[in-house]
């Protein structure tokens, strides 16, 4: 089994999934230095995550700033009917900012 680069950290942030002019809200469940676990709500109105898809995520620290993160979908659990509440989506963090990491190993 492929281990981890990074220990995740269950946290619980509200952030936007930015596509072209569009945003979605998404939430944040677990984090690391170098992934991201969100969750959002299944639609059929906009585009599935697939493995390989680039995507910005864009969430506010406590601080109040707010970081852009550029990522890329390393997996995707769909929710299928009747209990089909959320989709759960794993993010790569590509080239995490040192505010980001700072963040991270805040919370450790």
């Amino acid at each position: 089994m492929e281990r981890r680069r990074a220990k995740r950290i269950r946290v619980s942030l509200k952030a936007e999934r930015i596509s072209g002019n569009e945003k979605y809200a998404v939430f944040i469940e677990n984090i690391s230095e170098h992934g991201i676990q969100m969750i959002t709500t299944p639609s059929n109105t906009h585009k599935k995550y697939t493995p390989g898809q680039d995507m910005e995520l864009k969430f506010r620290l406590s601080s109040g700033e707010t970081l852009n993160l550029h990522c890329k979908v390393r997996w995707a659990y769909y929710k299928t009917p009747p209990e089909r509440l959320t989709d759960s989506i794993g993010l790569e963090i590509i080239d995490p900012p040192l505010k980001y990491i700072e963040f991270v190993s805040a919370l450790s």
